[in-house]
């Protein structure tokens, strides 16, 4: 059966900030827009929502056709509805934020973007639309929930070493932490395992490496356990 609506509806797109960590900064992919309005303009990466699929189904396709990465971590992040956001129409956005590790993905631009680049998050291009706001608030989020939640292995490798779990808290939060209380607590929640193997093709000393137990935590999780760093 179908149905006329007295009202008008507005249009509806997903937006997705996907963060990664390298060795020195906490990066944001962007893509570079080939189509008006803004074109050539950086963005996020995003589109419209199909009448067949999910919000999250739109987000995860948008992000496969405009920059090649798939299965990330993807939660959603916040819904923006600005009446004049967007020159075309009137357009509300459901924005989610993604955590990849960067090794893992290799991106390239398709469909209407027509290149893709990681920039740091403390200096991002000119964007598009209110893009800026957007990664403002899925930042906001990350740095918040990264203290209560372990997402923050999801921008690692899956081996990694304490120094280099550190340095991810470090970089997200934007301040150092005590080598050893940051240790001490970290290990004594009991979710990492420690591996019998040790860093490779590394200039200084090897060191230890080890794996997050996502089992364990879930369990713990059910019991009432709080990961709080």
């Amino acid at each position: 059966m179908s149905y006329t609506y007295e009202f008008p509806r507005p249009a509806l797109t997903v937006d997705c900030v996907v963060f990664g960590l390298d060795d020195r900064d906490l990066k944001v992919l962007f893509i570079r827009r080939g189509i008006p309005p803004f074109a050539d303009r950086w963005a996020l990466p995003g589109g419209f929502v199909r009448m067949d699929e999910s919000l999250e189904e739109a987000a995860r396709r948008e992000l496969l056709e405009e920059t090649g990465v798939e299965q990330v971590f993807l939660e959603q992040l916040y819904t923006f509805g600005d009446v004049k956001r967007d020159p075309r129409d009137r357009v509300v956005t459901v924005a989610y934020y993604a955590l990849i590790n960067l090794s893992e993905h290799n991106i390239h631009a398709a469909t209407d973007a027509k290149d893709a680049a990681w920039f740091p998050v403390a200096d991002p291009p000119k964007l598009a639309f209110d893009h800026d706001r957007i990664l403002a608030t899925a930042l906001a989020r990350l740095k918040g929930k990264v203290r209560y939640e372990p997402i923050g292995f999801e921008l690692l490798p899956q081996k990694f070493t304490l120094s280099q779990l550190q340095k991810l808290y470090e970089t997200i939060l934007e301040q150092p932490l005590d080598k050893r209380n940051f240790r001490k607590k970290i290990l004594g929640m009991q979710l990492l395992v420690e591996l019998d193997e040790l860093q490779s093709d590394v200039p200084h000393r090897a060191a230890r490496l080890y794996q997050f137990d996502e089992h364990k935590y879930a369990q713990l999780k059910q019991k009432g356990f709080n990961f709080e760093l």
